[in-house]
């Protein structure tokens, strides 16, 4: 499992690249057509989204990653005063 600075340093990355897809609603519908090919979930995720998320990634061949970082930190993170559960890098 990757360093919480190593995770940080992925997610500032894509972000800064306009790669990132930021909330679940969002996350859900990049899995459901495809166009999602890696997913972070932060520790502190629901266990109702983590289900929904884990299941369609799988029915999709995506990579899911369980961050060590909670929702506040990927907020933090993504420059958002609220908490993010899930994040989602959408393919080029």
């Amino acid at each position: 499992m990757a360093k919480p600075s190593d995770e940080s340093g992925e997610i500032k990355k894509l972000l800064d690249a306009g790669k990132l897809v930021v909330g679940t609603d969002r996350t859900m519908k990049h899995l459901k057509n495809g166009s999602a090919k890696k997913v972070f979930l932060s520790k502190n995720v629901s266990q109702e989204t983590h289900a929904d998320v884990e299941r369609y990634a799988r029915l999709g061949g995506v990579d899911v990653v369980h961050a060590q970082l909670t929702s506040d930190e990927f907020g933090a993170l993504c420059r958002r005063p609220f908490g993010i559960s899930v994040l989602s890098v959408a393919k080029e």
